[in-house]
């Protein structure tokens, strides 16, 4: 009870204080807007640090209607793909992968949400939410590839009807991102390496009691005994977290955090003691969106000191431990196990720090803007006559503002794949659509790397257009004498590389203040 007291009482004092200094500290003009927001974020007051962070993005006077009206025939094209796909499920199309129609209405749900969002954000010129109208739509031509891809799958004669509407109703939303400016943002404090500390260095008054947290345990002693009843029982649309402490135990479970279910907080006993594990994969049916251990789409989401695994073994190919597709997300010393496809960092903006990250191949793969801190990322023994690979990043888009940034991490790899170094290849990462970006940062890169570092998907498809990326890395698999000669490689200077980092990439500053989580906001 002792660990629960602290690990509750770090959240919660944490957010006390977070939010004291952002009232301090905040324009009230900028405080009143933030306040007023609708969005839900745990504390709206905290979003933007303004003393930390400037940031400008202007808009022609005389591409505003255009931009609107885009929007607006965004939002109609896309309300009449979800009656279709809600229709769907009477119809002759038969799914050859479990939850292809599912994962698409799933989807476009969070597509008008996007839509909706960024409308209002675009009408009121406030820049944050401005700035936030490019992750909705980045999020929403995500969400239009991973209906395509999970219809793949699929037969019948609404197939192709399907099909084509999906491709022609995304064209406004598109359209939309590309005339939507992208922001200049400048650290008013300059270039400046930061480490945010814990926030509570010793116990508080504040909680004396559990009032308000829920317990899984899966002896019974708890309020619930399986992880999917808690997030069931939770709030719906809750502006305030919601805290599941989850005991010691392995919950054999496939666990969804929907959409409605926002700020929800998975705490653990540990990444080695308290582990959720399921083994949906591509083999047995599922699509590969649909094959998650744990599935979170709901805004807010906070986990620590928990494990996730797909135990479905590299036989079953693509099968997901962990998907990420919701905003203001972050892990801290939490685990992923997993073979092919373990970490789905599917949309919108994460945060990853002090995590164990094992797999196989595109392991860790998406079109979230993210970034991992601090971590061990394992590479493991693939099956005969593979290859090993990282990163799978899946940008589709110049204008999508998306990627992986890894930082400060250790590339790793198992004991028996370092022992077979010598005849299974191993790589940082390889293109899965033409702008695919990656960048690695301040990492120690094992011996076991290929020197070229980078692989193709398929011959010389995105390798002018792509983005991979290396700063100060270190270590005996580090070198960049033999790295790849393709155009869209880049040794970065110290400049770029600030790009990638926390301030710049994933606005990080005050939500993840919020959150308790350490991290690194510079280079």
């Amino acid at each position: 009870m002792a660990k629960l007291f602290f690990l509750l009482l770090t959240i919660f004092f944490s957010h006390t204080i977070a939010v004291r200094i952002s009232e301090a500290s905040t324009a009230p003009t900028l405080h009143a807007k933030l306040s007023s927001s609708n969005r839900t974020i745990p504390h709206p007051e905290a979003y933007f640090n303004s003393s930390k962070l400037s940031i400008s993005i202007n808009i022609n006077p005389n591409i505003i209607n255009t931009l609107l009206q885009s929007l607006q025939e965004a939002i109609s094209e896309a309300t009449k793909l979800s009656d279709l796909l809600n229709n769907a499920g009477h119809s002759s199309i038969i799914e050859n992968k479990i939850g292809a129609v599912q994962d698409c209405r799933e989807l476009q749900q969070s597509t008008l949400v996007s839509l909706k969002r960024s409308l209002s954000g675009i009408r009121s010129q406030d820049t944050r939410k401005l700035v936030d109208a490019r992750i909705y739509l980045s999020a929403a031509l995500t969400n239009k590839d991973t209906c395509l891809e999970s219809l793949s799958s699929a037969s019948g004669t609404l197939k192709p009807v399907l099909v084509d509407s999906v491709i022609s109703s995304y064209k406004h939303v598109s359209d939309s991102l590309s005339m939507l400016p992208k922001p200049e943002m400048k650290a008013s404090e300059g270039h400046k390496h930061r480490r945010l500390l814990w926030l509570l260095r010793k116990k508080h008054r504040l909680l004396q009691s559990n009032d308000g947290v829920f317990v899984v345990a899966t002896d019974g002693t708890g309020n619930f005994s399986t992880i999917t009843e808690a997030i069931n029982f939770a709030p719906n649309n809750s502006v305030g977290r919601t805290v599941i402490y989850v005991r010691e135990g392995t919950y054999e479970e496939n666990v969804e955090v929907p959409s409605y279910k926002t700020n929800i907080v998975l705490l653990g006993d540990g990444k080695d003691a308290t582990v959720i594990a399921g083994n949906r994969s591509a083999i047995d049916g599922w699509t590969t969106f649909r094959s998650a251990t744990l599935a979170v789409s709901g805004d807010g989401f906070l986990a620590r000191d928990i494990a996730f695994e797909n135990k479905a073994g590299p036989e079953k190919h693509q099968a997901v431990a962990l998907r990420v597709n919701a905003d203001f997300t972050a892990f801290f010393r939490c685990a992923m196990y997993g073979y092919q496809d373990t970490l789905y960092v599917h949309s919108f903006r994460q945060f990853y720090r002090e995590c164990d990250i094992y797999g196989t191949i595109d392991f860790i793969f998406g079109n979230a803007a993210v970034v991992i801190q601090a971590s061990n990322i394992v590479s493991m023994m693939p099956l005969p006559g593979q290859f090993t690979v990282i990163t799978a990043q899946s940008r589709d888009s110049p204008d999508e503002d998306t990627g992986i940034s890894i930082q400060n991490c250790s590339i790793l790899a198992t004991t028996e794949l370092y022992s077979n170094s010598a005849s299974v290849k191993s790589y940082l990462g390889r293109p899965w659509r033409l702008y695919s970006r990656t960048v690695l940062l301040e990492s120690y890169i094992d011996v076991f790397i290929d020197p070229k570092g980078w692989t193709e998907w398929s011959d010389d498809e995105g390798l002018d257009t792509l983005y991979y990326g290396e700063y100060a890395n270190y270590g005996p698999g580090s070198g960049t004498v033999n790295r790849v000669k393709w155009e869209g490689y880049h040794l970065m200077d110290y400049d770029t590389a600030y790009n990638f980092s926390v301030s710049e990439f994933i606005i990080g500053g005050a939500w993840l203040g919020s959150t308790s989580f350490p991290y690194d906001d510079g280079i």
